[in-house]
């Protein structure tokens, strides 16, 4: 007995629903200030199973936020170049497209985050200052709230010092 296969509807509801649960569940976990190994591993897991599902039912301002999210937890981690990429890929999209004010505080605090994990200080610096001064100017307590969770991850950057 076979068993039949799912229709085209049924296979977009699931990528859907997974798309939404594997984003909540690497965003939960980016968002803590200590994460196991385990826990790190399922971070990077579930953002890339979300990136995948929403390449498959998402609109271009989902797989934008999708490799937000991707250069975060890749950031959080230390995967600079990585980080980098997907960072540097979402911030050219939300910041080219009319986006809120949390969506543009947040993509410069996560490529300045990239930044710092692959030693940019330069580029660290200035979105770090871009990402604090967005940051300070979101209207929705709700969505600055959600914005600290990950500014306050993210180092100030460091004074070179001269001789």
């Amino acid at each position: 007995m076979t068993t039949p296969a799912p229709s085209p509807g049924d296979i977009a509801k699931w990528n859907r629903w997974f798309a939404i649960e594997t984003n909540n569940l690497a965003w939960t976990l980016a968002e803590e200030s200590a994460r196991t190994p385990a826990q790190q591993e399922e971070m990077i897991n579930g953002a890339h199973a979300a990136a995948y599902h929403w390449s498959k039912v998402g609109s271009e301002l989902n797989k934008a936020r999708a490799e937000m999210l991707l250069g975060l937890v890749h950031a959080l981690v230390g995967n600079g170049s990585l980080a980098m990429l997907y960072a540097r890929r979402s911030f050219e999209y939300i910041s080219s497209h009319e986006s809120p004010d949390w969506e543009i505080a947040l993509a410069h605090a996560v490529l300045a985050l990239a930044a710092d994990a692959a030693e940019d200080r330069s580029l660290h610096a200035e979105h770090y200052a871009l990402a604090k001064a967005a940051g300070d100017a979101i209207a929705d307590s709700g969505d600055k709230e959600i914005f600290d969770r990950v500014f306050t991850q993210l180092p100030a950057p460091r004074v070179t010092q001269t001789r």
